[in-house]
């Protein structure tokens, strides 16, 4: 007998359908799944074995075929395990085969029978409700995320046997409905105004923060360039829907996401040990995973201490940082992840960390110092927009009460300039000045006489790439955004190569 049933799966970060055809025929009794399966995807034969037999279902001692279309791609994950079981009882004649026709079935079986939550429901989810599909049946961990998808009728049952009662008529379950999300916890971050001191550098923050542009800080131990890093969540904007949906999908997809959070709303915040690897910098695996790069999207990927990272680790951010994503080849798939993240770095000056300080002597020789700086290349630098110093605190600044603006009225005033990007950019599908291509600086960085002179000086001085020269402008038109203005001025071009030019005392 035959009987055919839809299930789904991920595909980078994507749902994608699969059709289950089970087949039950004459034979020595064994189930068989072809359709290029992975581990997890094999061993679900076990799986739905104990789980239809501990349900109180018969498991045909018969030879049983199982086909994942599209065969050619390849599957992963444990969430066929319900589809499968299904399509066996609709072969076996257990439950009426047209009844089973039209829902999908996601979630992993344990050997009893219950119901497990897998990652990468939402998806799947926005995925069936695009190929038009209307019932998706799932785990209950996983309805308040799969609802996110409009037009999906969501069904979650407990037990295999709860979903084969619905299929018979015998015991119809209710619909899922969305529950209130609980409140969300924000990311740890420190407050502007509890760092002392440090007016250029928080300048520079709220500069990056509104267009969007790279920043590297640095200075010596101590002098706040991570409280400064943690601070700038703080004053970025809340993300739009479609930057929530994005960001949600990717962390269902990587099993991050909470079953109570609801959509991500918060930038996400990622902040990598050194010792990580380029697989987990941009993602890898035998299928490919979601990297630090992809976490980072729409939100800030801080490196602290940059130049112990490993120098192949620091280069493969070369590509994401201009393009906004990652392609990753394997034997089993090639996979296009997005990765449009802010990049936050962190260094000392020198190994000793005092290279430049005025209180305190460096003890590194000059090849040490070189050595030390050649971790960076000079490629990865030119995509850096803003370049801070960040001196030593006297002790004056630490002990005054001069008042500080709170990033409160910093994010307001971020949220200002990020307005009238998008509303300048949207017809270019961006949304901050970081993302614009060469074109797109021409025609939206208008300078005045002063200004355009001013950096045609900076050009030759600076020995400035085509890159740094966009990226000046587009510093500046961040610049002129935070004052509201249309035109690019002199002051606003001024500050944008000082901010890309004021740590050659740091030795780079």
């Amino acid at each position: 007998m035959f009987a055919q049933t839809l299930g789904s799966t991920t595909l980078g970060i994507n749902g994608a359908l699969i059709t289950v055809e089970v087949d039950i025929a004459n034979g020595i009794p064994g189930l068989d799944i072809v359709g290029l399966p992975d581990t997890a995807v094999k061993e679900s034969r076990e799986r739905v074995k104990a789980a239809i037999k501990n349900a109180g279902y018969e498991f045909p001692m018969r030879r049983i075929t199982v086909n994942l279309a599209p065969a050619d791609m390849k599957k992963d994950g444990s969430g066929l395990d319900l589809p499968i079981a299904i399509g066996i009882l609709a072969a076996s004649g257990q439950i009426p085969a047209e009844s089973c026709l039209k829902q999908i079935f996601v979630g992993e079986l344990s050997l009893e029978g219950r119901l497990r939550g897998i990652s990468g429901i939402l998806p799947m989810a926005i995925n069936i409700a695009e190929q038009g599909k209307s019932e998706l049946f799932v785990a209950p961990e996983n309805a308040q995320e799969a609802l996110f998808a409009n037009q999906l009728t969501v069904y979650a049952p407990i037990t295999l046997q709860d979903a084969v009662y619905h299929l018979r008529g015998e015991k119809l379950l209710h619909s899922a409905t969305k529950i209130p999300p609980t409140e969300i916890e924000s990311v740890n971050t420190d407050d502007l105004a509890d760092v002392q001191g440090q007016t250029i550098a928080k300048r520079a923050l709220e500069i990056a923060g509104s267009g969007g542009h790279n920043i590297l800080m640095v200075g010596p131990p101590g002098s706040g360039k991570t409280m400064l890093a943690r601070s700038i969540s703080s004053i970025l904007p809340a993300m739009s829907l479609q930057e929530s949906l994005e960001v949600t999908k990717i962390y269902s997809v990587a099993g991050l996401l909470k079953t109570s959070a609801g959509l991500l709303t918060v930038r996400p915040f990622r902040n990598p040990h050194h010792t990580i690897s380029d697989a987990g910098m941009i993602g890898g695996g035998r299928m490919p995973r979601p990297g630090e790069i992809t976490l980072s999207h729409n939100g800030v990927l801080f490196l602290d201490e940059l130049p112990e990272f490993p120098r192949q680790v620091l280069e493969v951010l070369r590509q994401p940082i201009e393009d906004g994503e990652i392609t990753i080849s394997r034997v089993n798939a090639s996979l296009t992840y997005p990765a449009k993240f802010m990049l936050v770095a962190a260094m000392n000056p020198c190994p000793c960390g005092y290279h430049g300080d005025s209180s305190q002597q460096c003890v590194c020789m000059p090849s040490d110092l070189r050595r030390y700086i050649r971790k960076i290349s000079g490629p990865l630098i030119d995509r850096i927009d803003i370049h801070i110093r960040v001196p030593r605190l006297e002790y004056q600044e630490m002990t005054g009460n001069a008042p500080a603006e709170s990033s409160a009225v910093v994010a307001q005033q971020v949220a200002n300039a990020r307005d009238i990007q998008r509303q300048r950019l949207q017809k270019y599908g961006i949304f901050c000045n970081s993302q614009m291509n060469h074109r797109q600086v021409k025609a939206t960085c208008k300078l005045t006489d002063e200004a355009q002179n001013l950096l045609r000086l900076a050009f030759d001085k600076m020995n400035l790439s085509a890159r740094g020269y966009d990226r000046v402008l587009k510093v500046a038109r961040t610049i002129a955004d935070l004052a509201g203005e249309e035109t690019i001025s002199l002051q606003a071009v001024g500050e944008a190569i000082n901010l890309r030019n004021n740590i050659k005392d740091a030795g780079m």
